[in-house]
């Protein structure tokens, strides 16, 4: 490897309390590898606490920090401030809302540091107003809750987004992926090719490559009209389309598509709507704190009563005991953590 400019950059990996421990060990050790690689060196990097004290993960490890943020608030001044910063979250995101987290995160990227995220960490990018107007990627669990809560984002399920020298990405693997993307910004093909054959990668995924399975893989069917149909279901959740719609847009009769459905499915084309709907609403309900009646809008119901009715039947509770279990599952696993 040709190391005339010894090209060097320096990174604060800053850890969210249950950050999620794959995207952060991924993209660390891409980094290591890559230093490897070049014999040098060309990264470095620093972990940091709001506090400086140890973060758990979500899967219950402690990882201690180097720094704490006002180390870092002050050494944005100086000889060791960070060529990008990039926030390391998980579950529970939503709770994270700290003023001096989102004013040095500003403060970094007004002096020209890239900030970028792993995992729901574009919600703490949002939640400081850096993310308005930008593409953004967060993983596809979190995407529903995330676009109601931050509207000026432009949030896609991809694995990871660059804009702006703004850098997210949708945790999982897709940390790696973005992290061979830097390398190949810095130091050309050849490096990448040579750290995926350490990592036993056989290729480097495009940004714009789906998170989750094809809809074939993921729900087992292969009549690709039934495919059709249910992407243009997935599409239109908060407003959904009238099965003559549905019709319309596939070239098929509703008697063909209420047929197909029976045998594809086993249910209605109007009952595996409701489903689909549903399970957003349930990912708005343990992912982000939006009131039932918004919740119930954003999934297409037309009152928060009918909703919860529907809810019930299907998961046999109410959405605001679905709330309310998720909050004491995720209390329960914090002391846990703790003790």
């Amino acid at each position: 490897m040709n190391k005339m400019s010894h090209k060097q950059r320096s990174l604060v990996f800053f850890m969210v309390p249950q950050f999620t421990m794959l995207p952060f060990s991924a993209a660390i050790d891409t980094l290591r590898i890559a230093n490897r690689m070049l014999g040098y060196a060309a990264y470095s990097w620093r972990l940091t606490s709001v506090d400086g004290q140890k973060v758990y993960s979500s899967c219950g490890i402690g990882v201690e920090a180097n720094s704490s943020l006002a180390d870092e608030r002050r050494n944005l001044g100086g000889e060791h401030r960070p060529s990008m910063v990039l926030v390391c979250s998980g579950i529970d995101v939503e709770e994270f809302n700290n003023k001096s987290v989102s004013a040095w995160l500003r403060e970094s990227y007004n002096r020209g540091v890239a900030v970028g995220s792993l995992c729901t960490g574009a919600h703490i990018l949002a939640q400081a107003g850096l993310l308005n107007g930008k593409r953004c990627a967060i993983h596809w669990e979190n995407l529903p809750g995330f676009s109601e809560a931050f509207p000026q984002a432009e949030v896609y399920a991809d694995l990871y987004e660059v804009d702006s020298n703004l850098y997210t990405c949708a945790g999982g693997t897709a940390s790696l992926d973005m992290m061979l993307s830097l390398i190949g910004e810095d130091f050309g093909e050849t490096l990448v090719n040579r750290v995926c054959e350490q990592h036993l990668t056989d290729r480097v995924r495009s940004p714009n490559d789906r998170q989750r399975l094809p809809l074939r893989a993921r729900l087992g069917v292969q009549n690709a009209k039934v495919l059709s149909i249910i992407e243009l279901m997935e599409g239109n959740l908060s407003e959904p389309l009238s099965l003559l719609e549905i019709a319309d847009g596939v070239d098929l009769s509703r008697r063909q598509i209420e047929r197909l459905f029976r045998q594809e499915m086993g249910r209605s084309p109007a009952r595996y709507y409701l489903e689909i709907r549903l399970d957003r609403a349930r990912h708005l309900l343990v992912q982000s704190s939006m009131p039932v009646v918004e919740v119930a809008v954003a999934c297409g119901f037309v009152s928060a009563s009918h909703f919860s009715k529907c809810y019930r039947e299907l998961y046999h509770r109410s959405p605001q005991q679905e709330r309310a279990e998720r909050k004491m599952t995720m209390a329960t696993a914090r002391q846990a953590i703790a003790a």
